[in-house]
């Protein structure tokens, strides 16, 4: 019997069910997505995610995965028959998982507060990012890809957020390709994947939403 694989999510979320979607595609697993408005509390994400109530989920033959890291390692573990995405050596792997929640912990926080907040505390959280975007640029160097040659965890946790770097770049006021270009040029590498472009949200139609939003929030 095939594998019935179900992701639900919002198509701007910051919550980077993106990431899964590259991993699949880069697996070649096939999935069938399902918008769900994370303020409609429908039956399907409260039954899948009894504790949270809340989107992005992965739903492997009825069970539900959440968290992106967690999917992002479920999804390699799983079918590790194709394209491994964490190394093999013990101490790589290590590395890998630590940026990848070094990712997953330091950049939602500021990020939204970038595009969605105003006056001091906007300037606060947008030190805090662009601290964070030098930190990931020492640590990625001459490489191509965070794990060297071959795209992997760490590129894919960090693509997940993409399309809401142009939204970031907007409402910050700043350039990642100016003050950033190294990291710059591996998003240009990660962009020419099919997976990738195939699977992160369009970015100005993020910038269109989080005019919304930072209206809705009285930024503007």
């Amino acid at each position: 019997m095939a594998d019935e694989v179900i992701l639900l999510d919002y198509w701007p979320s910051m919550f980077r069910m993106s990431t899964a979607k590259i991993a699949l595609a880069e697996k070649g697993v096939a999935y069938e997505y399902k918008e769900t408005e994370p303020w409609v509390k429908t039956s399907l994400p409260i039954e899948m995610n009894p504790i949270h109530k809340k989107i992005p989920a992965l739903i492997h033959n009825g069970k539900p995965i959440y968290e992106s890291l967690i999917q992002l390692e479920y999804i390699d573990e799983v079918w590790f028959d194709t394209y491994p995405m964490l190394p093999s050596d013990p101490y790589q792997k290590a590395q890998a998982r630590f940026w990848g929640d070094f990712i997953d912990k330091k950049f939602y926080d500021p990020a939204w507060k970038v595009w969605g907040t105003a006056g001091e505390e906007q300037v606060t959280a947008k030190k805090e990012l662009l601290e964070h975007f030098k930190t990931l640029e020492t640590e990625l160097g001459d490489k191509t890809y965070y794990g060297g040659d071959v795209f992997g965890f760490v590129d894919i946790a960090l693509m997940g957020f993409y399309g809401w770097f142009k939204a970031i770049e907007k409402f910050g006021e700043f350039s990642i390709e100016a003050e950033f270009p190294k990291l710059s040029r591996w998003t240009m590498r990660c962009l020419e994947r099919e997976s990738v472009v195939n699977s992160i949200a369009d970015s100005d139609k993020i910038i269109e939403y989080a005019s919304v939003l930072r209206k809705k929030f009285g930024a503007e």
